[in-house]
């Protein structure tokens, strides 16, 4: 009977909640059900129950949720910390990172300093990984930046209000949802955004060209309460920090398979796919660095941190 009696204490497993603020059915969704497969599946006893698609939390909400216990782990897009936490903008700033490797190398110098702030939050890094990058999606085929001047560019947020102010164009708020009217009834004629988000708003009733101009590659982090991390055994720890490490590795893959599926699917539906233009490219180089620097400035010797090494090291 005494040893019947410990089965109970045996068997009890470890539940924490996780709420996120995007869909099950994204990869950063399915990714997000293989880790809390692999961290139940190691030894400890850690059952993840998700809580996707704002369900839970919203998207602005999980953080500080995580932080005041009322949930013990979640996902956000990093952007969206910036507020409290202005390094994790690093990698929203725009025409600074080209490419996959440069964004996994933005993330490698990046990281150390969001983990140190984490920690001063009482938060936990498990991992992030990248979104596929944002393009431009033009009415009319463009060379240079000069030829958007006069447009009217779609924008949702400062960063791409300044875009729009420095190439020219009349900068027009609308929510991705209203985005197939918007063009329909030429409110705008451009916008920055991923192939994904195209493919899932189906904009090739209404633009012609997209442009790969790889703005940014903007992060989704997830990550855990730092009292709910350590109250887990020794075992579990390790089980869920080797299921964020393969985590992270399977995601920033199946983004980059997202980047390559979505604009194949954008070039089935009629628009035409093309690299940035050199003149164009020249633009976007200047523009990055006015961003980053003003970007430093905001930050302070944070961003330093991360930027010295981004531009000076491989």
């Amino acid at each position: 009977m005494a040893c019947a009696s410990l089965l109970p204490a045996a068997r009890a497993q470890t539940v924490w909640k996780l709420a996120t603020g995007y869909r099950a059915e994204s990869f950063h969704g399915e990714n997000l059900q293989q880790f809390a497969a692999d961290a139940a599946a190691g030894p400890g006893g850690l059952r993840i129950e998700l809580h996707p698609n704002n369900s839970l939390f919203k998207l602005n909400e999980i953080a500080p949720a995580v932080r005041a216990g009322k949930l013990e782990a979640g996902e956000t897009i990093m952007a969206s910390l910036v507020k409290d936490m202005p390094v994790a903008g690093a990698d929203a700033v725009p025409f600074i990172v080209r490419s996959y490797a440069d964004a996994r190398r933005m993330w490698r110098h990046q990281r150390p300093v969001i983990e140190a702030k984490f920690a001063a939050a009482g938060l936990k890094v498990l991992y992030a990984v990248a979104w596929p990058p944002q393009g431009l999606y033009t009415q009319k085929p463009i060379a240079r930046a000069a030829d958007l001047r006069g447009g009217r560019m779609r924008t949702y947020n400062r960063t791409t209000e300044r875009i729009a102010e420095l190439m020219g164009a009349s900068a027009v708020d609308v929510p991705m949802v209203e985005v197939g009217k918007a063009l329909a009834d030429g409110r705008i004629d451009s916008m920055i955004t991923s192939a994904v988000t195209g493919v899932e708003n189906r904009v090739w009733d209404h633009v012609r060209h997209y442009y790969e101009i790889n703005a940014w590659f903007p992060k989704n982090i997830v990550f855990a309460g730092e009292t709910a991390f350590k109250a887990l055994p020794a075992p579990a720890q390790r089980s869920l920090m080797n299921a964020a490490e393969a985590a992270e590795a399977r995601g920033w893959a199946a983004s980059e398979r997202a980047a390559v599926t979505s604009v194949d699917e954008l070039r089935r539906r009629g628009l035409k796919v093309e690299p940035i233009p050199p003149d164009l490219l020249t633009d976007v180089k200047r523009l990055g660095e006015r961003f980053s620097l003003e970007w430093v400035r905001e930050v302070g010797a944070d961003a330093n941190y991360i930027f010295v090494p981004y531009f000076t090291q491989q």
